[in-house]
């Protein structure tokens, strides 16, 4: 049987749950997600939990927030002026918009407050400051 080690291409199937059991992704009716143990193409505990498994098995495995998307980090949140949003853009509360930074790299951000005068944007991952549980299975060892 095959066993996932460093530099394979791995095939996964997964199911993310938060805390409170919600999922909040799934490769449920799609393809398995593949990847390459070691080249950080997925979130490090992932990653980990995925190395030394072996063709069909299950594991749960639960991520600290270390291991998965990060703390939060207030630096990330960035008080823009409300004139600087073009006119026509409708904003709310967890509104998705993307920032273009000068190299040209779009960071997606979410609407997080707002007033009159300014918008909150957050460029925090949705799931940062979160521990997260993964049931995965392997499926496949060896080319994508």
């Amino acid at each position: 049987m095959s066993t996932a080690k460093q530099g394979d291409t791995v095939k996964i199937h997964y199911t993310g749950k938060l805390d409170d059991g919600t999922v909040f992704d799934s490769s449920e009716g799609r393809d398995p997600l593949s990847f390459t143990i070691g080249e950080g193409e997925v979130i490090p505990g992932f990653e980990r939990a995925a190395e030394g498994m072996q063709v069909g098995e299950t594991k749960e495995a639960r991520l600290d927030v270390g291991d998965a998307y990060g703390e939060r980090r207030d630096d990330l949140m960035l008080d823009v002026p409300r004139e600087q949003l073009p006119e026509d853009l409708e904003v709310d509360v967890g509104t998705p918009l993307q920032l273009q930074q000068p190299d040209g790299t779009a960071v997606p951000v979410t609407v997080a407050k707002m007033d009159e005068e300014q918008v909150t944007l957050d460029a925090n991952h949705p799931l940062a400051g979160q521990p997260l549980t993964f049931e995965i299975q392997l499926v496949g060892v060896g080319e994508v």
